[in-house]
């Protein structure tokens, strides 16, 4: 039993050299692909603004032409053929006076980037979010391990101690037959729980881009975190459908939904424009018979109406309405989905507090047991099968409790997740419930 606990306690710390949740999630930070991406889109999107504003300043152009001319004239200046080449270039300038449409697409742009950041911060949040998913999923497949490999060593002390008692007489065969069935299922499930840890290892490496050498920090014991504050779940939700990211972010695409049916309907607005042009121009001949050398600068204003678009504006228009329409759906299903979430992950929270409590008291109890039963065992009242099924006992209701203390830590986080703006101090306040 010494052996069997020793082994429970090296799995269950961890060693001295662990990392903690705060130092997997910086590297990530660092590393994560899918974070890289999300900074990258929000870059691109900054570019927008400039770009729209580009339509407010003037427009000009440097133009160029060569032409080569055949003509026949019969007229009072000239007859017969001529070829001669023409020329000209010049510098032209437009400069918009009154175009609605431009200072609506800045208006986007605006929005576009403060959706941007918006996306941009829900992705930290994101990445915050399976930081925490990765790092208890090691945690627990590691306990997981700890279990399997504490009731193998376990049974293996019965299975030895069977073989003996039936070599001398005192147990039958059905007592060793037993144990070695015990023993040969708990080894299949080690293989299985190695598989399991590998795997959760495999997605930790994955955030962070590279191997996770050192052992993870456990959960601190005895284990201490408060319960959601204020207990009230009408508030959180309240809070979430205020708060959430992903409310706000809906909000974000309601407003630029409805901006763009605006800038859709101005697609038939009349503009106005203010010209000049300077340019120099030259034809070696003319139907006049002479060449032409002339120097021109005009300045004028452009006024366009449009009559018809062939119906283009009014379908840009009636699309951008269907996806306002839809955006105010999307807007109404992710209000219910986040307030649904919202009073899961406060019941989970609670539910789990109370669970973790009751493992506590149920842990407590099945060392007892096992105390009693093996003492029971000396007396000649209990049997070694019924030692075994102690020890077992033990083993998953440590596995349990610390599978309960998961749960409330990922709900509790999944609360606040859902409910505000994580920021990093909110990482490291859940980094002190593990041993740094």
């Amino acid at each position: 039993m010494i052996r069997v606990v020793s082994l429970l306690f090296l799995m269950f710390s961890g060693s001295a050299q662990a990392v903690d949740l705060m130092d997997i999630y910086r590297e990530a930070v660092r590393n994560d692909a899918q974070y890289a991406a999300a900074k990258a889109e929000y870059l691109a999107v900054q570019e927008r603004l400039p770009q729209a504003q580009a339509s407010r300043l003037p427009q000009i152009n440097l133009e160029a032409g060569y032409d080569y001319n055949s003509i026949d004239s019969e007229s009072p200046f000239s007859s017969g053929h001529s070829d001669f080449g023409s020329y000209e270039y010049g510098v032209t300038a437009t400069q918009s006076l009154y175009r609605k449409q431009n200072d609506v697409a800045i208006d986007i742009a605006q929005l576009e980037i403060i959706k941007a950041n918006t996306r941009l911060e829900l992705a930290n949040q994101n990445l915050m979010k399976r930081t925490m998913y990765a790092y208890a999923d090691v945690l627990i497949a590691r306990t997981q391990l700890g279990t399997v490999r504490a009731q193998k060593s376990a049974i293996s002390e019965q299975l030895e101690l069977a073989k003996r008692n039936f070599s001398v007489g005192t147990a039958t065969i059905t007592d060793q037959r037993e144990a070695q069935a015990r023993f040969d299922l708990v080894s299949a499930e080690e293989l299985a729980a190695v598989n399991v840890l590998r795997v959760s290892q495999e997605a930790l490496q994955k955030l962070v881009g590279k191997p996770v050498l050192e052992s993870l920090a456990p959960v601190r014991m005895p284990f201490d975190m408060d319960a959601p504050v204020p207990n009230d779940i009408d508030i959180w939700v309240r809070r979430a459908s205020e708060q959430s990211l992903e409310m706000v972010l809906a909000q974000h695409e309601l407003e630029l939904a409805k901006t763009r049916v605006e800038y859709s309907r101005l697609g038939a607005a009349p503009t106005v424009d203010l010209v000049g042009a300077v340019t120099d121009s030259y034809a070696g001949n003319s139907t006049f018979g002479a060449g032409t050398d002339t120097t021109a600068g005009i300045v004028g204003l452009r006024l366009k109406v449009p009559l018809f678009e062939g119906g283009k504006v009014n379908s840009e228009t009636r699309e951008a309405v269907s996806q306002y329409d839809g955006a105010l759906q999307e807007l109404e299903y992710i209000k219910r989905k986040v307030a649904q979430e919202t009073r899961e992950a406060y019941l989970d929270t609670i539910t789990g507090l109370a669970r973790v409590t009751a493992f506590e008291q149920a842990l407590a109890s099945t060392k007892l047991q096992v105390e009693s039963t093996k003492l029971g065992l000396e007396v000649g009242v209990r049997t070694a099968v019924d030692v075994l099924d102690a020890e077992t006992l033990l083993a998953e209701a440590r596995r349990d409790m610390y599978g309960a203390i998961r749960d409330s830590i990922l709900a509790k986080f999944r609360l606040q997740w859902i409910t505000g703006r994580m920021v990093e101090q909110d990482m490291v306040d859940f980094n002190t419930l593990f041993v740094n």
